[in-house]
């Protein structure tokens, strides 16, 4: 009854207002693109301008359209009043041009991102992502889709004319105040929207059309179909292309999340108006746009309900059908690109995450949440990856809610849900999956190409409230040498020739410098968790040192075994295998 009750309040809502014509965002192509990130309004509602963030205008920012195999250089000029980063994300870059929070625009300052776009055709996207202060950037306005192209995608007979039969779509809910401001944080987000319009409507031609979804929302969840239950075809998950298409009513997209989907229109009538909606009242509890977001009653979230939108099926936009454009796609392709997942006996290792509340009770959902017991610190590097590094993380969710967890500089394939095998929807290549309460999601990557960046790579929750409040974590990948060899990086540092391995703890390691640096240098095991630090950052003038690995510098015992030690000598960092003999 409930869901009844909000459709036909959204039905009037819909009847009183009228329809706005979509934003299509403009675009960006070439090998050299320029992003100016700035303030400015942007009028929601009707006669009323609302105070805004965007790149290169008001709101949103220019789609960029790269080719894979191009080398890109990119200029983003930061012309807010505030600090501020942009984070490619999905897409396979080093970690120094990745854009976490370690790579910091400020005020008037020029960030000059470039690099090789190594990845396959898909929908991927940019936006802030300074800690504590993604939620807000992001909310006011700044992102923008990224389109990349590649033979394998241009081979196929699929709708491609920008804005024509092919459209981005960034769904969003926000919350206003009383003078049509955004409010951010906020858990009373029950203003839907989709590229920055309100009661959107696109004209689409009566033939096969595309459209790259990308949920762009703080938290909300959205179950997405057609009105009327109307069929479609996801042809693209975060990574790209799948298989083949697969046919769907319901596609559910969490936070970061994009896919890629083909409407076929022709067999409407011009003029018929079919709804991209949300389908919430089929949600479970624990879920950020269920009835309840918590798998309770008891377990409520501030400003959470009521809201008509929540735990109800409601309209996103609208789509008006018209005339067929020039030469039309027609079908929908049987077949799509190869995809060749990687299989668990492919797995270096496994590491083992456990997403969990701070506190727990009936304010749970009001607190913040933690990744292994642990709260983001920028100085932390909580995993070292071995460069080509074959991993299985295995996410175990032990709060009442569903988190969407997203990776940096891979793409990965789900294994499977509490042991179950990914739906076809999601077997092809991500780097967000949602994981609800109680439940383990496994999935496989493997960390190749880039390695020994001044700057580690970030997971975390993609609900912007979680990841602001701490719920993330940093991993830096590195190069690894075999347990004789040395480091043939003379030039920015080296170990001595008597450089002990196997080694024990009363070993006095000798390393040299050439120039005066600060000097970092730790102990990891085998998952990567560092068990000592031997030097903590101290400030070296060139010449010869050394260092004991003793008692003192760990804080429980090590038994023996391999080991991976670590150098980081004025940014440049080295990683070299190791035994431990006791």
């Amino acid at each position: 009854m409930r869901h009844i009750i909000a459709l036909l309040m959204l039905g009037i809502t819909s009847s009183v207002f009228a329809q706005n014509q979509l934003l299509i965002p403009d675009t960006l192509s070439g090998t050299t693109l320029n992003l100016n990130l700035q303030y400015g309004t942007f009028e929601f509602y009707p006669g009323v301008q609302t105070e805004t963030m965007g790149a290169n205008g008001n709101i949103l920012g220019p789609t960029l359209i790269m080719n894979s195999g191009e080398f890109v250089d990119i200029y983003v000029n930061n012309n807010i009043n505030d600090t501020t980063t942009i984070h490619w994300h999905g897409m396979h870059v080093s970690a120094e041009n990745d854009g976490g929070p370690h790579t910091t625009i400020a005020p008037g300052e020029t960030w000059n991102p470039s690099f090789t776009v190594l990845d396959k055709a898909g929908t991927y996207w940019y936006h802030p992502h300074l800690h504590r202060k993604t939620n807000l950037h992001v909310s006011k306005g700044i992102a923008g889709f990224i389109i990349v192209r590649d033979t394998e995608e241009a081979a196929l007979e699929l709708p491609r004319k920008y804005g024509v039969d092919d459209f981005p779509l960034v769904i969003q809910t926000k919350t206003f105040d009383t003078e049509k401001e955004i409010v951010v944080p906020s858990n009373a987000d029950s203003v839907v929207m989709v590229n920055a319009t309100r009661n959107a409507e696109l004209q689409v031609p009566a033939q096969v059309v595309r459209f790259r979804l990308l949920n762009g929302s703080s938290q909300r969840v959205f179950n997405v179909g057609l009105s009327g239950n109307k069929p479609f075809f996801q042809i693209a998950s975060d990574g790209g292309l799948l298989e083949n298409p697969v046919e769907l009513t319901r596609l559910q997209l969490s936070p970061g999340e994009r896919a890629e989907i083909l409407v076929d229109f022709a067999d409407a009538e011009l003029g018929d108006i079919v709804y991209l909606m949300s389908y919430a009242s089929e949600f479970p509890n624990g879920i950020y746009g269920a009835v309840y977001p918590g798998m309770s009653a008891i377990q409520t979230l501030n400003n959470y309900n009521p809201n008509p939108i929540n735990g109800a099926d409601f309209n996103l936009m609208q789509f008006k059908v018209v005339n067929q454009t020039s030469s039309p796609v027609t079908t929908v392709p049987a077949n799509l690109v190869p995809v060749t997942p990687l299989t668990e006996n492919d797995a270096d290792t496994t590491r083992n995450l456990t997403l969990n509340p701070v506190q727990m009770g009936p304010n749970v959902l009001n607190g913040e949440f933690l990744i292994n017991n642990t709260s983001f610190d920028m100085d932390v590097i909580n995993y070292t990856i071995p460069l080509n590094n074959t991993e299985i993380w295995s996410i175990t969710n032990q709060s009442p809610i569903a988190h969407p967890f997203h990776i940096h500089d891979v793409q990965f394939y789900i294994l499977d849900r509490n042991g179950v095998p990914p739906a076809p929807s999601e077997a092809g290549r991500k780097d967000v999956v949602i994981i609800k309460p109680q439940e383990t999601v496994r999935f496989i990557t493997k960390f190749e190409d880039f390695a020994d960046d001044p700057v580690p790579y970030m997971y975390h929750c993609h609900m912007l409230t979680h990841e602001d409040g701490g719920m993330m974590g940093q991993f830096s990948v590195v190069t690894i040498t075999g347990i004789n060899d040395e480091s043939t990086a003379t030039e920015k540092f080296e170990l001595s020739q008597n450089y002990p391995n196997p080694f024990n703890p009363s070993t006095v390691i000798n390393y040299s410098l050439p120039k005066a640096v600060n000097v970092s240098i730790s102990v990891y095991n085998l998952i990567g968790q560092k068990i000592a630090t031997l030097v903590n950052n101290e400030y070296h003038e060139a010449g010869n040192y050394s260092v004991s690995f003793n008692s003192d510098a760990v804080s429980s015992p090590v038994p023996s075994g391999v080991y991976f030690y670590s150098i980081n000598a004025g940014g440049f960092s080295s990683t070299k295998k190791m035994l431990l003999l006791k």
